[in-house]
């Protein structure tokens, strides 16, 4: 579709759209959590459970959404999680996601496991345009990985740490969803065979550490990467801690948006108490469970700088390809504007100040944001 449905009134809108655009298995795979889903309802419901307090009499009219991030200046706080396998819903797959992101001014994070290559998705992003890092079973294709990313202008690394093993998605499996053959890891084809240990995939242990860096590798990538690094998937302040020691420049508070395991907090609940442990200075943004521009007004006024927005991202690619994700991306930013003028707040610091009041909503309550 090369045109904004008349039916896309705000940004949530493009989740219900989205199952008439994807097909049945991959809509299950894509929009379920890990488990029962207990996670993914917990990362909606937090954000519900909030409700942000209006002011009166405050002047906005000066109001902006600019953020300085990592010393970058980024025009909203609202950047493109890495989302994998792209094609799974549009044909151009993250090269329309980079056209959208630049016509928006947003930064893109690429994904190790994108269905383009990091080369090709760098040529049509703008220049605000971040690199997700898995590390590899071989350090070697890891240490390439970092340099090609580099040599292309990516302008910080993220390092996802939460997702060595996953536990399976009861309706990705009940849907019958497996990849096709033609989607596959496009920055990974070129790698050799693996120098690592084989090991028998039902050792989950061995396995989870086959995955995941060292204390000592992650400490070599910090340093020598010539851009910043930051990690994603973190839940506890104590790591978060550790990380900001080790020369992390950045953390992403993140549950994988409930891909991992079934049943660990809500990424938006656990934000507090790392923003109180690793100081206000600290950059800290946040993923899962956002589908408004109030979601996000609430995530910073709760203590992260910045948001990441994975699946409705996916949603509208698959409805309307670049357009669609640039028109999904144009709306919350007006959500986020709208609320900060409610609640009397011109800036992204004002937020940082607001009143939130938390109340208790039904499950029938929470629906749409519009």
């Amino acid at each position: 579709m090369n045109y904004i449905p008349p039916d896309i009134m705000c940004a949530q809108d493009y989740e219900l759209l989205a199952p008439d655009f994807i097909a049945p298995d991959r809509f299950a795979y894509i929009a379920g959590g890990s488990g029962h889903d207990a996670t993914l309802r917990h990362n909606r419901t937090s954000f519900s459970d909030l409700s942000v307090v209006p002011r009166v009499l405050r002047n906005v009219e000066q109001g902006s959404t600019t953020t300085d991030l990592l010393g970058q200046q980024l025009q909203h706080p609202i950047l493109l999680a890495p989302v994998a396998y792209q094609t799974l819903v549009h044909p151009d797959g993250e090269i329309a996601t980079a056209y959208a992101a630049r016509s928006t001014d947003s930064c893109m994070v690429a994904s190790t496991l994108s269905s383009k290559t990091l080369e090709d998705i760098a040529e049509h992003a703008g220049p605000e345009r971040w690199f997700q890092l898995y590390f590899q079973p071989d350090f070697n294709d890891t240490k390439n990985l970092l340099n090609r990313a580099v040599a292309v202008g990516y302008r910080a690394i993220v390092v996802t740490l939460d997702a060595a093993v996953q536990q399976p998605s009861r309706r990705a499996l009940s849907a019958n969803f497996s990849f096709p053959d033609d989607v596959q890891a496009a920055n990974l084809v070129a790698q050799g065979p693996s120098t690592a240990d084989p090991i028998n995939p039902r050792h989950i242990f061995k396995r989870y550490m086959q995955n995941v860096p060292t204390r000592e590798q992650l400490a070599w990538l910090i340093e020598k990467s010539p851009v910043p690094v930051l990690i994603k998937g973190v839940l506890h302040q104590d790591d978060a801690l550790e990380l900001k020691a080790l020369g992390a420049a950045g953390v992403i508070v993140s549950n994988h948006g409930g891909r991992t395991l079934d049943g660990v907090p809500a990424s938006l609940a656990m934000l507090p108490s790392i923003r109180a442990a690793v100081g206000d200075d600290f950059p800290l943004l946040l993923d899962s469970g956002i589908r408004s521009g109030g979601d996000i007004f609430k995530a910073i006024a709760l203590g992260a700088d910045a948001v990441l927005i994975g699946r409705l991202q996916v949603y509208a690619l698959s409805v309307a390809g670049a357009l669609g994700v640039a028109h999904m991306l144009k709306l919350l930013r007006e959500e986020l504007e709208l609320t900060m003028a409610v609640a009397g707040c011109s800036s992204l610091d004002d937020i940082k100040t607001a009143d939130m009041n938390r109340v208790l909503l039904t499950p029938k309550q929470e629906t749409r944001s519009c």
